[in-house]
Order: C-alpha cells, then structure tokens, then sequence
C-alpha cells in the first residue's frame, strides 16, 4: 500500500506531537490515534486552489509532515497505516459509503483502517473529520462507549458494518463499510472522483476541522461551528481576510496573505 522504508516516523511523531512507548499495542494505537486527529486537522483547500490530490507517501509526508497542512481521509489514513505497519501493527485498510446526513447511497469514497491486535479488531479512522473518532473503536462496541463528550458503536447490519455517533439522544450513521481490504488502485479512483468531480461536495464546499477532547471547530465555507458536546455555536466569517486568520489560529493552517479558494 505505501512504501515502508520511505516513512519519516521521526518527523511525524513531531508533527503529532508524541513521544512516548512504540510498541504494537492498544495503549499506544490509543495514543497515536489521539495524537493524530487532534494535531493534523481535516481539510480539503488544495483542491479550490487548483492543486492535485497525490496519495504517494512522499507526497504524503511532504504535505501533512513537512508542511504542516491537513488533509481528507485517504490522505490520513494512508499515512496514518504506513506508520502502524512501521510500528509492526497489523493493518487493513477498507473503504466505506457515507452516510453522515444523507439518506442516499453513495460510493465508496471514504477510507478506513482495520488493525487487529491479539485477536480483537479495532476500527481506526483518523480521516473522517470533526464527526469522527477520537480513539479507535472496537468492532465488539454495539452498544457504544465513550470518547470524551461523543460516544461511538459498531453495529452489523445486512452483511455490513456501521459506525455511528451519539447525536441528542439518537444513534446516526456515519457510514458502512465491508471487511473486503482495499488496494491503492482502488483509492486512486475514489481519490480521483473525490477531488474532480463536478458533484463532489469537496469541490463545492471548503471545509477545516479539528477536534480535541473538549471542542471540535468546523468551518464550511464561511459557517464556522464551535461544538463543545452540550452546546454549539455558530457564526459567518466576514469576508476572506477573517477566513485565513481563521484557517491559521483555529486550524493551524496557515497561508499567503490574499490567498483566495475557488469553488467549483
């Protein structure tokens, strides 16, 4: 899937900010899942800049790493299993249909990680944004644990498996997915609808997000949403000026006075 003896682990365990144990085990998938998804935040500017979404490890690194940006789930979570196959972990990396505030079906454009650790198996996703996991989940969780101020369950459901989240009392898909693995081919594709495609939202929409354990921040397009679990706030950012400071102290994303995003 990625090229192993090229990964900078050093350099992303600065960028996340670790610097404890290494060993293949859940403590440590715990950690680094934290660690990753409240450092590297979920964005899609490239593509209203006119850029290429490149999925190569290099790539990868030089952006999410090197650069300090963020990025969508394949290239998060591609990153993110090149580092636990380093670690020793073993990966699967699947592919799932959204579901997240949609009744319809929709391809498999979202990716996701299946590690196995002494027998049990745990869902692992660092790309799904601010509505995503914190912690890996295990697939045995149907009737929801808790992370921080979210909760999450793995449910089956026809031959499938569903992630959902706690929202004000009722249980909402986030989205389906097989056990079937995945190869990098199939993420080009996905990759390439995603970030092409006339009726992908992430051609028509700007989005960030970051989450910690005590507030997950979502911009799209001007709405900015600060969601602190009990309560919510949302307001409209001025002007594209207000956008970029907001990009760069609430997202840690930071770019050239009068950049200005596209949308398609």
């Amino acid at each position: 899937m990625t090229e192993p003896g090229a990964l900078d682990l050093s350099g992303y365990l600065e960028r996340i900010g670790y610097s404890g144990d290494l060993s293949p085990s859940r403590s440590v998938l715990e950690a680094l899942h934290l660690a990753h998804a409240t450092h590297i935040p979920f964005e899609n500017l490239d593509i209203l800049l006119g850029r290429p979404i490149r999925l190569d490890l290099a790539s990868l690194q030089a952006k999410l790493v090197k650069d300090r940006r963020g990025g969508y789930c394949f290239e998060q979570n591609l990153l993110f299993s090149a580092v636990l196959r380093q670690l020793g972990f073993s990966v699967t990396s699947l592919a799932a249909r959204v579901r997240y505030r949609t009744t319809a079906i929709l391809p498999r454009t979202h990716m996701l990680l299946l590690v196995d650790l002494a027998g049990e198996q745990w869902l692992t996703d660092v790309g799904f944004g601010a509505d995503g996991l914190l912690l890996p989940v295990s697939m045995k969780a149907s009737q929801g644990v808790r992370q921080f101020k979210w909760a999450y369950r793995v449910v089956e459901e026809a031959g499938l498996w569903v992630l959902q989240s706690l929202a004000e009392g009722v249980w909402m898909d986030l989205y389906a997915f097989s056990l079937e693995p995945q190869q990098a081919v199939d993420y080009e594709i996905a990759n390439h609808y995603v970030s092409t495609h006339p009726s992908s939202r992430f051609v028509r929409m700007l989005t960030a997000q970051l989450q910690s354990p005590e507030v997950r921040h979502v911009l799209r397009d001007r709405e900015l949403v600060e969601d602190r679990g009990e309560t919510a706030t949302t307001r409209i950012l001025a002007d594209e000026d207000e956008l970029l400071e907001v990009l760069k102290h609430t997202f840690r994303l930071e770019f050239p006075p009068g950049t200005r995003f596209s949308l398609g």
